[in-house]
């Protein structure tokens, strides 16, 4: 393993933050529906017995990271476990209800922009932070970054406009998020061509598979995956690593990865063998967070239910947290201030819309 040259503090901190991702992108598979107390049980569970092993594997010294299996920053660990964990898990707990699944666009695209730029942004220092040190790898990997996730963008907008006569915003969206799932796995280890190669694969198979395959699959139909992390992360993430394993340049790898002489399959030689192991691994990834998913899914399943209720989803995340995230005044507000307030009496302003909200519910 690579050895330090800062406090240890800063490592664990940088990898705990990229595990607080990786449930973040598995909640957006079951937004909508899920019990908290039961995702209250499953996130440690979940942290420990799955996305744990998934990251010593391939980054702490565990069997692949000795293999010699290539994931630069996290498209297996990451994104390619959340994306399976979080469609898992959504089978587990079922789907939301009816009226939820028919309609479901965004609160405010404003926003939606606004936080995609902040995640392009902040993809940066994803990326460019895992050498560890300011190096030809992490320059490198900022630079493909942007290439891949630009290309990928353009790629998913031109497919819509080809396929739905108009652009969309929130296929943009996907697009940029694609590019840069699918380039993390190898982002310091390809060339600029490799990078604009991947952009338009990850802009057009995820794309195909949520647009199409989606629509057609039986199987994909019954399970509710809120935010359609499956396509965006788990293919992106599987494909971008795959990739990898055809485009690594033979002199990136030496200075980034443990194992010598390791090179994509284009650079022939054992760059095969690579192309495999990158399968295998991804293989490894998928399997194991299907089984640790479900069985961590059921064993909750036998203390608590691991969906809200009938009443609490017909209403919504208000029934069950009291607040909701774009309340108006008077059109069904209720804030309830004797419990998430400063002031108590009934007789506040708050006090009445609560009272007054509760009996219209």
């Amino acid at each position: 393993m690579a050895t330090p040259f800062y406090p240890m503090a800063s490592m664990v901190w940088f990898q705990c933050v990229f595990a607080a991702i990786a449930l973040i992108l598995l909640a957006g598979s079951l937004l909508g529906r899920m019990n908290i107390k039961a995702w209250m049980m499953f996130v440690p569970l979940w942290l420990t017995f799955s996305y744990t092993v998934g990251a010593f594997s391939l980054w702490g010294g565990g069997f692949l990271y000795h293999w010699g299996v290539i994931d630069y920053s996290g498209g297996y660990v990451i994104h390619l476990s959340s994306g399976i964990a979080g469609i898992t898990a959504a089978y587990w707990v079922g789907p939301r209800t009816k009226i939820d699944r028919e309609r479901f666009p965004p609160n405010n695209i404003l926003l939606m922009l606004a936080g995609a730029g902040l995640l392009w942004m902040g993809w940066a220092g994803f990326n460019g932070g895992d050498p560890y040190s300011a190096n030809i790898d992490s320059s490198i990997a900022v630079l493909n970054t942007n290439i891949c996730a630009a290309t990928s963008l353009l790629v998913w907008t031109w497919l819509d406009v080809i396929f739905f006569e108009k652009p969309s915003v929130i296929g943009a969206v996907q697009g940029m998020m694609t590019g840069l799932v699918c380039i993390t796995p190898g982002a310091g280890l390809v060339q600029g061509w490799a990078a604009i190669i991947m952009g338009i694969l990850s802009g057009s198979v995820p794309w195909f598979t949520m647009m199409i395959v989606h629509k057609r699959w039986p199987l994909l139909q019954k399970i509710d995956d809120t935010l359609g992390v499956f396509h965006t992360h788990a293919v992106a993430g599987f494909l971008g690593g795959t990739l990898t394993g055809l485009f690594a340049k033979p002199v990136l790898c030496n200075l980034f990865l443990p194992v010598t002489n390791t090179r994509g399959g284009v650079y022939g030689g054992l760059g095969g063998v690579q192309f495999m192991k990158q399968i295998v691994g991804g293989g490894f990834i998928i399997g194991w967070n299907v089984v640790v998913t479900s069985i961590i899914c059921y064993l909750i399943s036998l203390l608590m239910p691991l969906r809200m209720s009938e009443e609490q989803l017909k209403i919504g995340d208000d029934a069950v947290h009291g607040e909701e995230a774009y309340a108006l005044w008077g059109d069904g507000e209720v804030y309830d201030s004797t419990k998430h307030g400063l002031s108590s009496p009934d007789n506040t302003t708050h006090g009445k819309i609560a009272s007054r909200n509760t009996e219209m519910i």
